[in-house]
């Protein structure tokens, strides 16, 4: 059996999304001022927007209709550097050698994809159920954001 990580065949949809990454799956109850219960995303705004940015660059880059069957997803997300990470002063906008490639704090990779995925659903695929295999990477980077690849799973 072949390194499943190893591709001759194009995938089927690729796409970046600029922007910061933002979290999804954690809820937040709440009332009404006629006093209803509702529950609503904890990133709120933020969240609506990162949303929105996967969708309409998925849109853009989505060949066809939406892919049907077992799909595996790569993601990965690039977040952006805090200023620690950087010397000071004539030096800002150097690297320190000790700063970390990897993005080991909050949020972590499994929020990040369930905001990402819920956005791509009825545009890269039907329903994200279809999603059978992930590969989810979170590091640091120049340019936040969101390299997604997606690609049809053949029958064993």
């Amino acid at each position: 059996m072949t390194d499943p990580l190893v591709y001759v065949d194009p995938p089927d949809f690729a796409a970046f999304v600029p922007g910061t990454p933002v979290p999804g799956g954690s809820k937040v109850p709440g009332r009404t001022k006629a006093g209803r219960l509702f529950v609503r995303d904890a990133a709120g705004r933020r969240n609506k927007t990162w949303k929105f940015n996967v969708a309409m660059t998925a849109r853009k880059a989505m060949a066809g209709p939406p892919l049907t069957g077992a799909v595996e997803l790569l993601i990965t997300f690039v977040m952006p550097r805090p200023k620690r990470h950087y010397f000071t002063g004539k030096r800002a906008s150097v690297l320190r050698p000790d700063a970390p490639s990897h993005h080991t704090v909050a949020p972590d990779a499994t929020k990040l994809t369930r905001s990402t995925e819920d956005a791509l659903k009825g545009v890269v695929w039907a329903d994200d159920s279809q999603v059978v295999r992930q590969e989810i990477t979170k590091l640091y980077g120049p340019a936040p954001g969101a390299r997604i690849v997606v690609r049809k799973i053949k029958p064993l």
